[in-house]
């Protein structure tokens, strides 16, 4: 799930409140909680602190304290509905860039620049301020506490821009252990539900693993240790989290990175594996088959482009000379400051349509030669925003918007260029999330839409009524699609696993019956990275075609599934082989991994398929300079 961005909206503090509920806290000096199931910023109040720059919750979620501009840190009470001002701690010089409650409630630690404070929470008042810096007073640059915590038995650790993590006795004033860990900033840490272990994370983009052991075997003694470094960032590591089986840090260089601790995992699974993020497991990249076009979703803008052609023809991996260059058709700019939430287009490149968080927005688009012209449909209505997924009909005659409380509203489009709401499809049961993915069928009779609870609903678009629903599976659907000539729906899970369903005869497929029983190959279940867009050959009905961020699948029903002991990445090896022993080793799946990373991948009408790549390379080159590090022997 993702909740929109929004340009006069910073994001400098997370944190969970009672019941669940999301709140967060940035420069603009507002502390907001989001509905979760609307993905949507549900209200705001102002923190009368100038900017915000942390922000924490006690261990019952019932109270926010809030770090400000201005030095002061102020407690709101969550209350039903939103937050209430309760009252303001004592307030020094310094902005407050790090807090930490203990896990009693009765105090609160405060970093700040060259400093950090203890403050009682009942009283209101400093208890302690212990300077970080005293060690290093020939230095004359400040020394910035950027992330805190408090621990049970009363120390307090703190992480700074010398690149130390320190432990301190707070009631004595005093330093009890300190640690360099890099020679810049350690700029995050976390601590695990034991308080056995520390995770922090540094400028560099490396990260360290701090565990509390014994002096000696058998001793009670028990002193900090940094047992782990890893280097999974290029860049600052500006957050990170530990759970009970993993390490969890976000990087500037816009990688989530899951570090699984061997320790704690009792047998290998999926969760023993490291998992890396770098984009988003939703479509941003939509594109109309019929004419050749591909429509790109950034946060503010949308572009449209024509694909280039050819004539010639060639052998694998040759690079064809274009008859005609890729061409950029429009650049359609989103007006105010929230950042578009999806968008589309039609398969016939006629229509457009996009979702900010509170706007609903569609296009009639005219070609006359190489010019384009473009014309909003006026009037559309009210009661489509916000729209959490769009989708075209294939003959481009309706458009599915996916709203909340799993709703999906059915338009008809109207020629020269406008449109009629016909109806509003929602689940007969209810439900409390909104819809995240839909699938329309080639023949404009079924309709699959997937909400936030993760149950998959079958509509019958000929009269409007709810068909049936998909026997529930306690993974998250990434991906889902209906076959064109059988309609079966194809869905793929997020722990990898892939289904068939026969809408007409709402159960389960004989193929799809096969794989639960035989099983997917285990270098198959392993991948890390989602399905996350599902089609079909037109030309041979026993193939699906999918792909993920780091390979392309042609999946050919009318093969045998792989055993373990089978290589599943075998193309290159077949190739090499004679006919006889070829027909041998084939299987069902066909992977190509020349694509990396794979953002869409859809086949045009004809022999063509279009893939788009993001190379890593293009995102880290706008991006500031890393810190330099010495590298031996250099």
């Amino acid at each position: 799930q993702v909740i929109p961005g929004h340009e006069s909206r910073s994001v400098e503090a997370l944190c969970w409140g009672a019941g669940g509920r999301l709140f967060g806290a940035g420069l603009s000096g507002e502390i907001t909680e989001y509905d979760l199931g609307q993905l949507r910023a549900s209200c705001s109040l102002d923190g009368g602190g100038g900017p915000i720059w942390s922000m924490a919750a006690n261990s019952s979620g019932t109270q926010l304290a809030i770090g400000c501009e201005d030095g002061s840190v102020k407690l709101f009470q969550v209350v039903p509905g939103g937050i209430q001002f309760e009252r303001n701690l004592d307030r020094r010089k310094g902005r407050v860039l790090c807090l930490s409650w203990h896990p009693s409630d009765t105090h609160i630690a405060a970093g700040s620049i060259d400093a950090f404070r203890v403050l009682d929470v009942c009283s209101g008042q400093t208890l302690q301020r212990i300077m970080v810096s005293y060690q290093v007073q020939k230095v004359k640059r400040e020394c910035v506490v950027w992330s805190i915590a408090f621990l049970s038995c009363g120390t307090v650790v703190t992480s700074d821009s010398f690149g130390r993590v320190q432990f301190w006795d707070w009631e004595r004033g005093t330093l009890v252990e300190s640690h360099t860990v890099s020679t810049s900033a350690v700029l995050s840490l976390a601590v695990s539900e034991k308080e056995d272990s520390i995770v922090v994370g540094t400028s560099t983009g490396a990260t360290y693993q701090f565990q509390l052991l014994p002096v000696k075997m058998g001793s009670l003694e028990k002193r900090w240790v940094r047992t782990k470094p890893f280097q999974h960032h290029t860049h600052d590591v500006r957050a990170v989290a530990h759970s009970s089986t993993a390490l969890i840090s976000g990087g500037l260089d816009a990688q989530l990175v899951i570090r699984p601790l061997m320790e704690k995992i009792q047998k290998k699974s999926y969760d023993a594996a490291l998992r890396k993020f770098t984009f988003p497991h939703r479509r941003l990249v939509s594109c109309a088959r019929k004419a050749h076009l591909l429509l790109f979703q950034f946060s503010q803008h949308l572009e449209l482009w024509r694909l280039g052609s050819t004539d010639e023809t060639g052998k694998d991996g040759e690079v064809l000379p274009l008859r005609r260059m890729p061409e950029h058709l429009l650049q359609l700019k989103s007006k105010g400051p929230e950042h578009i939430y999806c968008s589309c287009v039609s398969p016939c490149g006629g229509w457009v349509a996009y979702s900010t968080a509170s706007r609903f927005h569609l296009y009639r688009l005219q070609y006359e030669g190489d010019g384009i012209s473009i014309k909003k449909v006026p009037k559309a209505p009210k009661l489509l925003s916000p729209a959490y997924q769009l989708q075209f009909s294939s003959d481009s005659s309706s458009l599915f918007v996916a709203s909340a409380r799993g709703s999906v509203h059915v338009l008809q489009l109207l020629e020269p260029g406008g449109c009629r709401h016909l109806h509003t499809l929602r689940p007969p049961s209810g439900c409390s999330e909104a819809v995240y993915l839909l699938a329309p069928s080639a023949d404009g009779h079924w309709l699959a839409a997937v909400s936030g609870d993760w149950v998959i609903h079958i509509y019958n678009l000929k009269c409007f009524k709810h068909h049936c629903t998909v026997p529930t599976y306690d993974c998250a659907v990434s991906a889902l699609a209906i076959h064109p000539d059988t309609n079966n729906l194809v869905i793929a899970y997020s722990d990898q696993q892939l289904f068939e369903f026969s809408i007409p005869e709402k159960q389960y497929t004989a193929w799809s019956r096969t794989v639960q029983n035989c099983g997917l190959h285990k270098g198959w279940l392993e991948r890390d990275s989602p399905i996350t867009h599902i089609t079909f050959n037109p030309k041979n009905p026993s193939h699906i075609l999918l792909h993920d961020t780091y390979m392309f699948c042609v999946l050919d029903k009318s093969l045998p599934l792989p055993d373990d002991s089978a290589l599943l990445l075998n193309q290159s090896t077949l190739k090499q082989l004679p006919e006889s022993a070829r027909q041998r080793q084939l299987h069902a799946f066909k992977i190509c991994k020349k694509f990396q990373p794979l953002l869409f991948a859809d086949l045009l009408d004809g022999n063509c398929l279009v893939v788009v790549e993001r190379p890593i390379m293009d995102i880290k080159i706008q991006l500031p300079l890393p810190v330099q590090r010495k590298k031996f022997g250099t």
